[in-house]
């Protein structure tokens, strides 16, 4: 099994295709950056009480942090 990394995220987020918030940031251990960016999205969908069929994309880098 792979390692898990530590990402985060500071950016905007879009709601279909609305900016609804321009910096939220986020951090979550994953296997590869696309997974991070799925778990973000998950989170920040959580976070705000959005079902799960709602359009959320993290328009910024997600990067490893160090």
């Amino acid at each position: 099994m792979a390692d898990k990394k530590l990402y985060e995220y500071e950016g905007p987020v879009k709601i279909f295709e609305d900016t609804v918030n321009e910096n939220w940031s986020g951090m979550t251990y994953a296997i590869s950056e696309r997974q991070a960016r799925n778990n973000l999205t998950y989170q920040y969908k959580r976070q705000r009480g959005l079902i799960p069929a709602t359009k959320v994309t993290l328009t910024g880098n997600i990067v490893e942090a160090q």
